[in-house]
């Protein structure tokens, strides 16, 4: 009884000196969240244009807009090529057009997005250093040419840090357009 007695006093003092270590969240973490029906895109769903309207970048003087509607346009265009789309100017009747818009946190609040896009992914900016870090969030929508609402959506979130490599932080943008776009088939 004596023996038992002594494991549990050690047993707890030995609980009771262990330390944990939370890990800082990453500011690489990302998040995306989608709605609609890509049933529209067949292997006859060929052609994407740009959508006429919806190429918007709602940011600070930080951001030159015509350079990252370039980007964008760059990394969607490289994204569907990959899965067998052609890009096509809209006077060759495209089967699909592709709308986009860019914003930062400090120009548009998650309540915001989700008021003008009906979704919102909520990436935690909890652990993250908000002086290096700015939470970026994407919209990528997906139309019939004749329809005036979007068929598909995805909106995601990440960070952005201004004072990393311009090639490198396209880079990484590329690669956060191809995940946001996962789920559109290959044709």
């Amino acid at each position: 009884m004596i023996r038992l007695i002594c494991c549990l006093l050690l047993l707890s003092t030995l609980t009771a000196c262990t330390a944990s270590e939370v890990a800082e969240p990453s500011p690489l973490r990302t998040t995306t969240v989608a709605t609609g029906d890509l049933d529209f895109l067949s292997a006859q769903t060929r052609y994407f244009a740009w959508h006429p309207t919806l190429a918007k970048v709602v940011a600070d003087e930080r951001v030159q807009s015509d350079q990252v509607i370039s980007n964008m346009q760059h990394a969607l265009k490289k994204v569907l090529e990959a899965k067998g789309y052609q890009l096509v100017s809209s006077q060759q009747s495209p089967d699909l057009l592709v709308g986009f818009g860019l914003t930062l946190s400090s120009d548009m609040s998650d309540s915001e997005i989700l008021q003008k896009t009906g979704l919102v992914p909520g990436l935690s900016t909890f652990g993250v250093d908000m002086n290096k870090y700015e939470k970026g969030s994407v919209l990528v929508a997906l139309f019939e040419p004749q329809s005036q609402e979007p068929v598909w959506r995805a909106l995601g979130q990440g960070f952005t840090d201004f004072e990393r490599d311009g090639a490198k932080r396209q880079q990484g943008f590329n690669e956060f357009i191809s995940v946001m776009l996962m789920a559109v088939p290959v044709i």
